[in-house]
This record gives structure tokens, C-alpha cells and sequence, in this order.
């Protein structure tokens, strides 16, 4: 079963503190839930963070998100002096997690990553609580491209939930795993272990059991559907995918502000991300017009929660354009002039720095995506004579940008052969990388 080869790749990272065989993978409790379904928080400081992330996200400007925080420091502070019980500690690290969040989404990725830190000193707060915050700290330094701490981090989470496997259940660790798995993904490595060998293991139990894979929800599901598409076996990837679509669409919120999770691994980050993935999938098996209708759905959902102008829109943006360049190769039809326009808009909402200066590559927000729609764009203008000069110009900017360890730039663009032996690069939204 999965939670077998689980164990076993996980062992390569983290130490076990027994012999025990941990329970089944598959326990129904989901993650990404409400916090206080089970989980004890005082009323009051859950009703001001409801309140707080309503109004951030009412008008969506920098006055509504700093209104919210003032309203988050009161609820604190009132937490403060409550005492150290497992109550007062889970509702304190609630606060931290949703202000992180808000701070996350007006881009703010080093403050967010200190509020999260201060929930390692909630030592009374729940394992569940504890391993949420740890995930969200991994997701925000994947986005930042600090790999290494992110690795560490993950190690961290997984050592956690093996600790506290006896007394809660299998849950949090296989939210663990999820975390480390996709820290892997970003290294470039197809499963949750450097291990070739017993990366294959856990990959072939996997696709055997999707169906039980199609049981997780949230962050954890996200990451199997990753998983599958990087592999390329897309029809189970899309049901893993779609399932994540359906069970947080029932959800009347697009977003639950006390949910047990925060960042950009809160559930509708990770709805979004699934939109997203699942738009080039279907782009990536040819199916062109499903796959423009989903990311068009991506994009709306995108520009609604975000804004129009943030640069998760220009990542969304960027999909499509890559979407209408796999078109046109394998359709023989040409659409320069809407691969011109999306690629430029994406460009500048993902705020991306001057390629004309020095050691710009480097310093660039979102690196994997900006060198996406660089080299996309580059491509287009290389094909025209009298722009050629400039395409090689920003060519070679994309590529000194690009880092993704597991295909090239040239790999990633390269859309004129449908051979499966060829990577696929898959965009992940929540973390603004390249998979």
C-alpha cells in the first residue's frame, strides 16, 4: 500500500524514534480544514480573525490589509496573557498563521516567514497546528527559491509528525510527506527521496492506488497530482486534480480564514494551483480547448482573490501563453500576436527586472516564470528578422535565469514533439515555480 512505500522512502530523511508500523495512509480526516473542527481555540480570537481577513480582502488595497493587521496585533495581544494552555497556544499560533497570510499576499514573503517562526515557540500548541505552520514556511521559501532552508524545513515537518505519530493520527504525517515530496519535485527528483531506487518504489505504489491517492484533500492531493504529471500519467493526474476542484468548490468561501493551514498552502491557494495544473495537463495531452477554458477559469479566480495587477496573475498568465504556443505548433496555426500580448502583460506583472542589466537574472522575483515568459517571448521576436537582435538579447537573459534542476529552459519551451520520453514542466502556482 502507499503507506508503505511511504515509510520507506520517508526513512532516508527522517529519523524514527520506534519500530512501529504507522497506521493507514488512509484516514479521512482532510487536511486544510477548519481549525476549530476538533481542535481547540478560543471563539473570540477565531470570529476576529474571520473579521480581519474579510476586511483585508474587501477592497484589496494596502489601507484594507493594514486595517486587518491592526486588527491581528489586537487580537495578540489579547492572547498574550491568557496563559500557556493548549487553547490559548493554538489560538495565538491562528492569529500568527493568518496574518502571515495576509502579508504573503501583498508579497510580503520575509514578514510572512517571521510571523510563521513565531509559532515554534507555541510548544503547548497542537502537532497539527505545529506541522501547518512548518508546511507554510516551506511553501513561502520555495517561493523565495531559498531551497536549502526549505529542505531543512521539510526534514523538520517529517521528523515532527513521526515523533507524534502515536498520539494523533496518520494525518499529519502523510501531510508531512506531501511537504517533502515537494520540496523533491523542486530539486528536481520524482518522489520524496534522492534514493533513485526507492523514488521508484513510492512512485509505482502511487499510480497503483491513485484511487486512494483521489482521498486526499488540499496541499497533501496537490502534490500527488504533481507527482502523476510530472510522470506524465495524466489521466490519473487529472482525476486527482479534479477531485481537489470539486471538494473545495463546495466551499462556499473561496477561502476559510481559519483554516489549518496558511500562505500560500491555504486551500485556496491550493485551488488555484490545481486550476491552474489541470489547465496544462489538458494542454500538455493536446486537449486545447478544455485546457483554455480551465486556465481562462484560472485567471478569472486569480484576478478575484488577488487583484488584477498582482503577479500571481502574470504566472497564470504565462500558462496560457505557453498553452497557445503548444497549440499552434501541434495545430500548424500561428498566433504570434496573442503569444506577443500575453507574454508582454505577464512580463510586467511579474515585475520583471530590465534584461539590459547586469546581473538582473539573478535577482529576479519568480525567476522560474519570468525566464518562462522570457524565453517564450524570445522566441517570437527571434522569428522576426528585424526584432532578431533583441529575442537573443532576452534569450540569453532567460536562460542565465532559469534554475529549474530537473529540465533545461530549452526543454521546458520545446512543445514540437509529443514523444512521452520528453519532460513536461509543470507550473505551480502557490509557490510561483517551475516543477
Amino acid at each position: 500500500m502507499i503507506r508503505t512505500a511511504l515509510s520507506r522512502a520517508a526513512a532516508t530523511v527522517a529519523a524514527r524514534t520506534s519500530a512501529k508500523p504507522h497506521p493507514s495512509l488512509l484516514a479521512r480526516s482532510p487536511p486544510s480544514r477548519l481549525l476549530h473542527d476538533g481542535i481547540d481555540a478560543n471563539p473570540v480570537a477565531l470570529q476576529m480573525i474571520n473579521y480581519a481577513v474579510s476586511l483585508a480582502r474587501s477592497q484589496k488595497s494596502d489601507e484594507s490589509y493594514g486595517q486587518a493587521q491592526l486588527v491581528l496585533e489586537q487580537c495578540l495581544s489579547s492572547q498574550t496573557n491568557e496563559g500557556h494552555d493548549l487553547g490559548t497556544h493554538n489560538s495565538r499560533a491562528m492569529v500568527l498563521m493568518a496574518m502571515s497570510t495576509l502579508l504573503s499576499e501583498r508579497g510580503k514573503l520575509d514578514e510572512a516567514i517571521e510571523k510563521l517562526q513565531k509559532v515554534e515557540d507555541l510548544s503547548n500548541s497542537s502537532v497539527g497546528v505545529r506541522i501547518a505552520a512548518l508546511e507554510a514556511l516551506v511553501g513561502l521559501h520555495l517561493e523565495l527559491k531559498q531551497d536549502h532552508t526549505s529542505s531543512v524545513l521539510a526534514d523538520k515537518c517529517l521528523e515532527l509528525a513521526e515523533k507524534n505519530d502515536e498520539s494523533s493520527d496518520s494525518e499529519g504525517y502523510t501531510r508531512a510527506v506531501a511537504v517533502k515530496g515537494l520540496v523533491e519535485l523542486v530539486h528536481g527528483n520524482l518522489g520524496i527521496s534522492k534514493d533513485v531506487a526507492k523514488g521508484e518504489l513510492f512512485i509505482r505504489e502511487v499510480e497503483r492506488n491513485v484511487e486512494e491517492v483521489e482521498e486526499f484533500t488540499g496541499s497533501t492531493a496537490l502534490f500527488f497530482g504533481e507527482l502523476l504529471h510530472a510522470r506524465q500519467s495524466y489521466e490519473m493526474a487529472k482525476k486527482v486534480y479534479q477531485k481537489i476542484i470539486q471538494n473545495d468548490s463546495r466551499n462556499e468561501e473561496f477561502s476559510d480564514p481559519s483554516s489549518l493551514a496558511a500562505g500560500n498552502m491555504l486551500s485556496d491557494k491550493v485551488l488555484l494551483a490545481a486550476t491552474c495544473a489541470l489547465g496544462q495537463l489538458e494542454a500538455h495531452a493536446g486537449n486545447f480547448g478544455d485546457a483554455e477554458e480551465i486556465l481562462t477559469r484560472a485567471l478569472t479566480k486569480t484576478e478575484e482573490h488577488f487583484g488584477s495587477h498582482h503577479p500571481k496573475v502574470g504566472v497564470i498568465l504565462t500558462c496560457i501563453a505557453l498553452m497557445f504556443r503548444h497549440k499552434a505548433v501541434q495545430e500548424h496555426s500561428s498566433s504570434i500576436l496573442i503569444q506577443e500580448g500575453l507574454y508582454r502583460r505577464a512580463i510586467e506583472l511579474l515585475k520583471a527586472p530590465a534584461f539590459e542589466a547586469e546581473g538582473a537574472e539573478a535577482k529576479a522575483d519568480r525567476s522560474d516564470i519570468v525566464a518562462l515568459a522570457r524565453g517564450g517571448y524570445a522566441d517570437i521576436l527571434c522569428v522576426q528578422q528585424n526584432r532578431k537582435d533583441q529575442g537573443e538579447k532576452m534569450k540569453k537573459w532567460a536562460e542565465a535565469a532559469w534554475g529549474n534542476r530537473r529540465l533545461s529552459l530549452a526543454e521546458a519551451l520545446d512543445v514540437s514533439n509529443t514523444d512521452k520520453s520528453l519532460k513536461v514542466p509543470i507550473v505551480d502556482a502557490r509557490i510561483s515555480r517551475v516543477l
